[in-house]
């Protein structure tokens, strides 16, 4: 959703993304939570938007949480959203097969994955879910 508010030439780029161009797009959980804030039915989820790209390692954004203080919500969002950014075709690169994709979750457990979440994702994918 706040990729909205990000320019869409840096959303496009094909090559190499500058800090400054980087910083822009830290910005889109923070404009998601913005454009979504004035809809009191979805209250419940903003945390989950302004933390989808905290990682479980404490190395993510927008605050460095980790661990547990990430909300469970955003955890599901972040596995969620990864899986779909590399399965799908990007301006800089072809999209993965949903196998690699997977592989990537697996190896990225316990880094940038919740292993709860991730754990119950690779069950549904496993029993053929999606």
């Amino acid at each position: 959703m706040g990729k909205i508010g990000v320019p869409e030439y840096i959303l496009n780029k094909r090559g190499d993304l500058t800090v400054g161009e980087r910083n822009r797009i830290k910005e889109h959980p923070l404009i998601g939570v913005t454009i979504l804030k004035p809809i009191r039915e979805i209250e419940g989820s903003l945390l989950g938007v302004k933390h989808h790209h905290e990682r479980y390692d404490g190395a993510g954004y927008p605050e460095g949480l980790k661990g547990e203080q990430i909300p469970l919500l955003a955890s599901i969002i972040a596995v969620a959203d990864s899986f779909d950014a590399m399965t799908t075709d990007r301006p800089y690169r072809p999209a993965l097969y949903k196998d690699a994709a997977i592989k990537e979750i697996r190896n990225l457990t316990n880094l940038q994955f919740d292993p709860r979440v991730s754990e119950a994702f690779l069950e549904l994918y496993r029993e053929g879910k999606f």
